[in-house]
């Protein structure tokens, strides 16, 4: 089979790195200022001393789902190229403000922005990011886009920004709480995950001008496979195979960490909750929690809603019938994020 996803992941990530760039007003030839010199470090292209360097910074997954959506429609990928730099821009300026608000000190290896320039900074940038997120979207009438089309996406795009903080807010709500059901923390993750997969293919399904019924199978399309990819990931943080996952299994239970199956296994067992409330974390507590989350199901339970929703997400992109070789590309995506070891 061909390796379409890879082919054009090759093709079209320069593009949207071109226009990432423009927006942030990076000039290989000038030292960036310090105002712009954070951004630009934070996306992997300078270093701390605001050198040029190129860092790996991800697989902009969410905006080439955007331009795939887009392209397997029948329409102009590059049409939605502004679309799909705002999305990965809204993203990072989501993470530049979750870094502040957990402690993170690293990010993709690296100190994370508000380690090197303070907190104070790292809050300015994060805002400068959202504002520019707002303009890159401003640039789809530049690429042809109609009116109406830009003013639809610009509400999308808002809407879901609320959504993203809303989601933040939970998490961060979650971490002051002793009880948190398995239906809020679903709430929690569709607002920190979901909605902007299904923002991506939402926009590139808008931006080709597809039909309302196909624009909507694909919004559901993202926000399924959103949280099916959270889910599995929450899995495999405590059964992955630490060889392919990359980091220790044992990570998320040693941290408390309120993940789907941790929340199951805590709504079926008074001892579980015994555990967690008295109880250092250490070895002996990973070994115990494992045992009682396998006891009560939380693994099967988390595997068939992971499962659930990875139907789901794919039900939904064979009934938008993405075409030709973009379309395959699509489900090869899904497939990627959906078929990990679990």
């Amino acid at each position: 089979m061909t390796d379409f996803l890879k082919q054009f992941s090759d093709d079209l990530l320069p593009t949207l790195e071109q226009e990432m760039q423009t927006v942030l007003q990076v000039n290989r030839q000038v030292k960036p200022d310090a105002f712009y010199g954070m951004m630009h470090y934070h996306m992997g292209w300078v270093d701390a001393d605001l050198n040029p360097v190129m860092v790996k910074s991800g697989k902009r997954i969410r905006p080439l789902s955007c331009l795939l959506t887009c392209a397997a429609i029948g329409g102009n990928w590059q049409q939605a190229i502004p679309a799909a730099a705002a999305i990965e821009l809204l993203h990072n300026f989501s993470l530049i403000h979750d870094d502040i608000e957990d402690a993170g000190l690293t990010r993709r290896g690296r100190d994370t922005v508000w380690k090197i320039w303070g907190i104070e900074q790292a809050i300015n940038i994060g805002d400068a990011m959202f504002a520019l997120a707002h303009l890159a979207m401003n640039r789809l009438i530049e690429h042809g886009v109609t009116a109406d089309i830009v003013i639809q996406a610009l509400r999308r795009f808002d809407e879901t920004s609320i959504h993203l903080t809303q989601g933040q807010h939970a998490d961060m709500d979650f971490e002051t709480r002793n009880h948190v059901t398995v239906e809020e923390y679903v709430a929690m993750i569709t607002g920190k995950t979901a909605v902007m997969l299904a923002l991506c293919t939402e926009l590139g399904a808008l931006i080709a001008g597809a039909a309302p019924q196909i624009v909507q199978h694909y919004h559901q399309f993202g926000r399924s496979l959103g949280l099916a990819f959270q889910i599995i990931d929450d899995i495999l943080g405590i059964w992955g195979d630490e060889n392919l996952t990359g980091k220790s299994a044992a990570t998320d239970i040693l941290t408390k960490k309120k993940t789907f199956p941790v929340l199951y296994g805590l709504s079926q067992s008074r001892e579980l909750q015994t555990l967690y409330a008295n109880n250092e974390a250490n070895d002996s507590f990973v070994i115990n929690v494992v045992n009682l989350l396998d006891q009560y199901g939380a693994y099967d339970y988390a595997r068939q809603t992971a499962l659930t929703h990875s139907q789901n997400a794919l039900s939904h992109l064979e009934s938008a019938q993405p075409q030709g070789p973009h379309g395959e590309a699509l489900f090869q995506l899904a497939n990627t994020l959906l078929k990990r070891d679990y």
